[in-house]
């Protein structure tokens, strides 16, 4: 009898998005490297110099849609496999709830100019009126230069009409809250929260996998048909929160620590995202999980040891700006620094609670 092939840690190939704020520190500094296809079908590299906002890490978005590229699945997207292995890329439970999507949309952003004024809806609201998950995210930053600039929520209380008016006047960024982002700042991201971002600054994003951004002031670029895209004011004004700036969504970097720790810094019924530093090894138990796993490596480089079906110990490297999935069949492995420090995002989905709350 033929033994069942088991799932194993996938990568995938990135998914350049050019964006009028993109910069090249995704190719430049983390490491990137984009492919596109020509109009003769063939694949061919996108240039450096190109200005890209965002690398799709891990998107089961239909058209955008991450494939493996590394196992015998090579190939396949990620949307195939949850077709095909449904539970056993998920788990059980987590199946249970998303069903064929899988639940989170995985990103590097690189905002050098104007990010466009923006807000989310939460999940009831884009089940009503779009039948989609909402966009609540957490935004780890992974460098700022000194001049960048993070606009979230309001300075004070608000009224819709004042927000509005602000935007059709040019000058919404006025009421915004300000913050001055630092390397391992976390920024909690709840639907509703009217945010942008400029100046420099790099960002590993962990959402829902959900592409519902309503555009509501884009500095200027809306008036210019050149550079105008389609904005959302009226459609999304009733989704926005008002009140004053939640701070505590806002966690400042702390110290970095000497020895190997984890440090949850979301957790939310959409996700559980963490910040882990390796300067040992350290064993992580499946089992526990109930739930696939994923790490983006934001520092140095972290050997994955977990063993296949015959139980041979397979070795899964990730370097910075590298991204996989660990399915919730595959058993308890290891992870290990080959370089002291090495630093990882770890994000789970959790079975969801009968009744919904954010606790950050």
């Amino acid at each position: 009898m033929e033994m069942e092939k088991k799932l194993y840690p996938l990568k995938f190939t990135p998914i350049a998005s050019r964006r009028p704020w993109g910069g090249t520190a995704l190719v430049k500094v983390l490491g990137k490297s984009f492919t596109e296809t020509d109009e003769n079908g063939q694949e061919t590299p996108v240039p450096e110099d190109e200005l890209i906002g965002e690398s799709w890490e891990l998107a089961d978005m239909g058209e955008q849609d991450s494939v493996i590229e590394n196992g015998w699945l090579a190939g396949n997207t990620i949307g195939d496999i949850m077709q095909t292995y449904l539970e056993r890329v998920v788990g059980e439970k987590v199946f249970e709830w998303y069903g064929t999507q899988f639940p989170l949309l995985i990103k590097f952003l690189s905002i050098e100019g104007k990010l466009s004024v923006q807000v989310h809806p939460d999940d009831e609201v884009a089940a009503q009126r779009y039948d989609s998950l909402g966009k609540t995210e957490v935004w780890y930053i992974l460098d700022a230069k000194p001049e960048a600039r993070i606009y979230m929520g309001f300075k004070k209380e608000v009224s819709a009409q004042e927000f509005y008016d602000a935007c059709k006047k040019g000058v919404a960024d006025k009421l915004l809250n300000v913050i001055h982002p630092r390397k391992g700042d976390v920024i909690f991201i709840k639907p509703g929260t009217v945010h942008a971002a400029e100046g420099g600054i790099m960002v590993c994003e962990i959402q829902e996998s959900s592409d519902m951004t309503f555009r509501l002031y884009d500095w200027g670029r809306e008036l210019n048909p050149a550079t105008a895209r389609k904005m959302h004011l009226e459609e999304a004004i009733d989704l926005i929160d008002y009140g004053k700036y939640d701070a505590s969504a806002y966690t400042p970097a702390p110290a970095a620590p000497r020895q190997t720790a984890t440090r949850r810094i979301a957790d939310c019924p959409q996700f559980t995202v963490s910040h882990i530093t390796l300067c040992d090894g350290m064993a992580v138990s499946t089992s526990e999980l109930d739930s696939f796993v994923i790490y983006n490596c934001i520092k140095g480089e972290v050997s994955l040891q977990m063993p296949d079906e015959n139980g041979v110990t397979k070795d899964y490297r990730l370097r910075q700006g590298d991204t996989i999935l660990v399915p919730a069949e595959c058993p308890d492995f290891v992870l290990s620094p080959l370089a002291k420090g090495s630093e990882l995002i770890e994000s789970v989905t959790h079975p969801r609670p009968e009744e919904d709350s954010y606790v950050i």
